[in-house]
């Protein structure tokens, strides 16, 4: 692990071969640690995941630079138009000339093709993008865990699951990967904060991404985990059904 920003505690860490987890530990309003992740996808065409929210991009692009020159991004990619997903997009896009937002097509149509200074290329539901020795398949996942835009990126040759909010874990000193349950601490944040859509179709949906068969799921907040995704994934399904 490579800490970026001494005073923001800002660290960078290669969770698989080739994709970098980005880290800023944060304390919230009433004392309780949390943190958020972007995710660096280095190859001949750079990606990341999540931009991170608009007043912490000066932490995120100096994690960035620290693995690669930020002007040689191609895609600002994110699950689902929300502060922490994309707050700082425009600003990627500034810094990366060459770039262009990477979104499902719902949120290129209700909000993507207005806020972006640059259009976006769009996904469909299981459409690919090479990106050299990597290669990211769009899935649709409307609602789960909200937003109707809302859907993920699996890179298929390191089986890695970009699962966005799915797995949300409080907590600002977690490890970057770990092989310990996840639901658990998942789950008392989600129940704290009922920030799940209750979309009678996460059983179908979490199944799809099941399908995938990641071992590596990269969570936007604490640690990336590593292990039987489908597995992680389908007791999940259990914990949200009525």
């Amino acid at each position: 692990m490579t800490v970026t920003n001494s005073q923001s505690g800002t660290n960078v860490h290669e969770v698989v071969d080739g994709i970098y987890r980005i880290n800023t530990p944060v304390q919230l309003g009433d004392g309780r640690g949390f943190s958020f992740n972007q995710y660096l996808i280095v190859d001949d065409v750079p990606l990341l995941f999540h931009t991170g929210p608009r007043k912490m991009f000066p932490l995120v692009r100096e994690a960035v630079a620290s693995v690669m020159p930020v002007e040689q991004l191609r895609y600002i990619a994110f699950s689902h138009v929300e502060a922490d997903e994309c707050g700082s997009l425009n600003q990627w896009l500034a810094a990366a000339p060459q770039s262009s937002p990477l979104c499902g097509k719902i949120a290129a149509l209700v909000s993507i093709n207005d806020l972006a200074d640059r259009a976006p290329r769009e996904l469909a539901d299981g459409e690919t993008v090479a990106l050299g020795a990597h290669c990211v398949r769009w899935i649709d996942a409307p609602h789960l865990p909200h937003g109707w835009d809302c859907g993920f990126l699996v890179e298929e040759r390191t089986s890695t699951l970009l699962c966005g909010d799915l797995f949300t874990q409080g907590g600002a000193d977690l490890p970057a990967v770990t092989e310990s349950d996840i639901l658990e601490p998942s789950e008392v944040f989600r129940h704290g904060m009922d920030y799940y859509s209750h979309t009678k179709h996460a059983r179908a949906l979490l199944e799809k991404l099941a399908a995938t068969e990641s071992t590596t799921l990269a969570c936007m907040h604490g640690s990336a985990w590593r292990g039987d995704g489908a597995r992680l994934l389908r007791r999940l399904a259990d914990a949200l059904s009525p």
